[in-house]
């Protein structure tokens, strides 16, 4: 049983900047959420689905703050083969082609649960364990296969599920964390080369949807009508706002419903037409304080397996936020990557508030600390 003293030591260890930063960024979602469902049929239920995910995300933060990540150790292997076990499932019971090209959901009660989005978490915990351990041994062959095989059995699985978006966070985790763990060049080297080598034959492997995503990319006139019409849409929104914005539910792109998939891949857009560059530029300070208070943890934990997987949590943050925002404004393919905290979705904002749990639990144990005293 907690006692007060216990309790009072909890909170005081607790990384408030990094706490105040998720919460705003969260209430800006919510703000910007009901605004972008205000049209929408299922809008009430939607805003319902978020303040249910983030409370519960909050929950299961404050959770995973008072758990010691060290303890993970101890059952890796349980973990990896329980996030291994998910990917199969949803691979084969899994829904959500007919909506947007990826099998990568299952339905509970009518709301749709995404288990990739908590993969994610398992990955950073898991394969911080397995670098911890091959430290000594990080550049011998045997060792990088075998980290690689680590990485390439979630990343096949989700790519099976045909979510290339959410696969791709996975190999920045996986490219950042290797980096950071202290790879030889070598291998940089010889992974750049191979990839650069496979990418013709990658092209044949996209299926049609992702082949016409990248066509768009490079020019969107291509198919003003259909894949390109988000775009292209998302940036009359967000330049449309100049400086200060339209105004809070006066954005005509976002409540006359012209703007596609407005309350999440392309959140920002709703948030650049009725707020303006200002909205914009607030947002995007709040995320890269997030980011770099990841890394500052990372860089203040005690020990390697807390800066490695700080360091995957960090890269996460850094893609998702880096991939949504470039393709809101014509710099990257769409991939359907919501941004963190801001777009809607339960499954991603449970994720991001117990991502910031694991952080808050190695903040909290850089010096020995015991909350049972």
């Amino acid at each position: 049983m907690l006692n007060k003293r216990a309790l009072k030591t909890y909170f005081q260890k607790l990384d408030y900047v990094l706490l105040i930063t998720a919460v705003l960024l969260s209430v800006c979602g919510f703000i910007a959420v009901f605004s972008a469902t205000r049209s929408l049929d299922a809008g009430t239920r939607q805003m319902v689905v978020q303040f249910a995910a983030a409370f519960l995300g909050i929950c299961l933060m404050l959770f995973l703050a008072w758990v010691d990540y060290e303890s993970y150790s101890e059952i890796t292997k349980y973990i990896f083969l329980g996030s291994v076990g998910i990917l199969i499932f949803v691979l084969i019971f899994g829904e959500g082609k007919e909506e947007t090209g990826a099998n990568s959901w299952i339905r509970v009660a009518g709301v749709g649960i995404q288990p990739s989005e908590l993969v994610k978490l398992t990955f950073a915990i898991t394969f911080s364990v397995h670098l911890t351990k091959a430290k000594e041994s990080i550049n011998s062959l045997r060792t990088v296969l075998s980290l690689v095989t680590h990485f390439a059995i979630l990343f096949g699985l989700v790519i099976l599920q045909n979510d290339t978006g959410t696969a791709l966070v996975f190999l920045f985790m996986f490219i950042c964390m290797v980096f950071v763990a202290g790879i030889s060049y070598k291998y940089v080297f010889a992974a750049v080369g191979t990839g650069l080598a496979l990418t013709p034959l990658a092209w044949f492997l996209l299926s049609d949807y992702q082949k016409n995503r990248i066509l768009v990319f490079i020019n969107p006139e291509r198919d003003a009508a259909g894949a390109g019409f988000q775009v292209m849409q998302s940036k009359i929104a967000i330049g449309s706002g100049q400086v200060f914005g339209r105004g809070y539910m006066q954005g005509p792109q976002n409540q006359l419903a012209m703007l596609p998939e407005k309350n999440t891949d392309f959140i920002y857009g709703v948030i650049g037409e009725e707020f303006g560059f200002v909205g914009t530029l607030i947002i995007l300070a709040l995320l890269v304080i997030l980011i770099a208070r990841c890394i500052y943890i990372a860089q203040k934990a005690k020990n390697d397996m807390g800066s490695y997987m700080c360091v995957g949590l960090a890269a996460m943050f850094t893609f998702h936020t880096f991939e949504n925002i470039c393709m809101c404004i014509g710099l990257m393919p769409v991939t359907g990557i919501p941004l963190p905290f801001v777009s809607y979705g339960g499954s991603s904002v449970m994720t991001n508030f117990m991502a910031i749990g694991l952080l808050q639990s190695v903040w909290s144990r850089r010096r020995v600390i015991n909350f049972g005293d």
